[in-house]
């Protein structure tokens, strides 16, 4: 029996019904219905059901997926998706800069690698709860986290009360890395390379669909972008392609895709800002949008080699709406991450304000946990990777990005430590076009050309 993940209606019923409680719609009679009827929670962590639900519950969960996409929001006015309102609201929306500042080709080859090392780092424990995390590294003498996770000296107890990561075990345990495997958070920066160079500055979101059709496979798309990906095979256009039954339209999909925007954009978060905004709206909303808006407007700040980490998130703060839960829980996590001193303290914090109503891959919470990662750590890479990934949630996303900024403001890759780059070998493995066993100094050098195009 196929039981595809993230795209059954029955299990995207369950998931849309706590959206709507988080951005401000009121799904109780839908949820009475839905509950008398039998109909189930959404799957707590993985993207099906084990059993296949009955044809009448199906039809429901159909009908009542487009009753609640209707329902209107308390929140739109302060949370809108278009982007001149968006920036409407941003009272300190950045200018345009006179001329922007390119970054040396060695600080793209450490935002490339290091976006690789925070993904691989995080790899084997996503989607293992919080306590497992703690439980796996402090049994392998790892805790703080200071290197990849490792089997070696865990009891086999504690691995199979806490299993690794079913895809990446095999790839990403510290015994067993052999360069960079595939991951959709390395994907998706070779697929926006390629957008640009085949499109320029100028693309539209429908070319970044054309291209997720002739280079993306099916299979390697999750939650929102698995979403968009069947809405735009039945006929459906951007930007209805993100609001269509897509209960994940604010998770963390478009924040991943966002550092090629910050990359070839520097000094200029404006720009990277509204090159991640066309990206992000093939498939998500309001704050899943903000999130990539924020990301790539962090990054284009510490492409320039000129700011500290600090100055580069207040610039992404100023492309979101000042009144979003995002920039709420941005300015919150960095308050957190200000104030004490144990980050195992800010993680608490984190996980008993977002836990209880957020999906551990919402853009949200994870963003959040970023965040406060480079902020705790003053944007030092080691520090920065181990936070993010420490604080659990959508673990190798998280480490990823985090990756990306600190290794960035690193400067090189010899300013990242060999015991993170070697395991590498200078070689990302991919689906993606013909970037399988690219090496991170020539994708350094294909995305330094394109901060140069206008």
């Amino acid at each position: 029996m196929l039981r595809l993940t993230w795209v059954q209606p029955e299990d995207l019923l369950g998931h849309e019904l706590r959206q709507a409680r988080l951005d401000g719609r009121e799904p109780s009679a839908i949820e009475a219905r839905w509950r008398a009827a039998g109909g189930p929670d959404a799957p707590e962590r993985a993207g099906a059901s084990p059993h296949r639900a009955s044809r009448y519950l199906r039809l429901l969960a159909e009908d009542l997926l487009d009753e609640l996409a209707d329902l209107p929001s308390r929140l739109m006015e302060d949370e809108p998706t278009d982007l001149e309102k968006i920036k409407s609201l941003c009272a300190h929306w950045p200018a345009t800069p006179v001329r922007r500042r390119g970054p040396d080709p060695t600080a793209l080859e450490a935002a490339w690698l290091g976006r690789a090392i925070g993904c691989l780092l995080g790899k084997p424990v996503e989607k293992l709860s919080l306590d497992g995390i703690r439980a796996l590294a402090g049994a392998a003498g790892n805790w703080p986290l200071t290197t990849y996770f490792t089997a070696v000296g865990v009891p086999g107890d504690l691995l199979a009360a806490h299993p690794w990561n079913r895809r990446s075990a095999a790839t990403s345990l510290a015994e067993n890395i052999d360069g960079m495997p595939e991951d959709d958070d390395l994907n998706y920066p070779l697929l926006n390379l390629l957008l640009l160079q085949r499109h320029g500055r100028s693309f539209t979101t429908m070319d970044v669909a054309r291209l997720w059709l002739d280079e993306l496979p099916p299979g390697r798309v999750f939650t929102a972008e698995r979403i968009a990906y069947r809405n735009l095979l039945t006929g459906i256009e951007p930007p209805h392609t993100a609001r269509h039954r897509n209960p994940f339209r604010e998770w963390i999909g478009a924040l991943i895709r966002a550092d090629v925007h910050g990359w070839t954009n520097p000094g200029d978060p404006a720009a990277a800002a509204e090159q991640a905004y066309r990206d992000a709206v093939l498939t998500h909303t309001a704050n899943g949008v903000y999130a990539a808006m924020f990301t790539a407007a962090v990054i284009a700040v510490a492409a320039t080699g000129s700011h500290d980490v600090h100055a580069c998130l207040r610039a992404g703060r100023g492309v979101i709406p000042p009144r979003s839960r995002l920039a709420k829980a941005i300015d919150r996590a960095i308050q957190l991450a200000t104030h004490h001193s144990d980050f195992t303290d800010v993680v608490d914090e984190l996980h008993a304000t977002y836990a209880p109503a957020h999906h551990w891959v919402h853009a949200i919470p994870n963003t959040a946990l970023t965040v406060a990662a480079l902020t705790h750590a003053d944007g030092d890479f080691g520090g920065s990777i181990c936070h993010a990934v420490s604080g659990g949630w959508d673990t190798d996303s998280n480490g990823a990005t985090a990756g990306s900024v600190a290794g960035l403001l690193a400067g090189g890759p010899a300013a990242l430590p060999e015991h993170w780059r070697a395991p590498l070998k200078n070689r990302l493995a991919s689906t993606v076009a013909d970037f399988d066993g690219t090496g991170f100094d020539t994708l350094a050098h294909l995305t330094h050309l394109e901060t140069a195009r206008p």
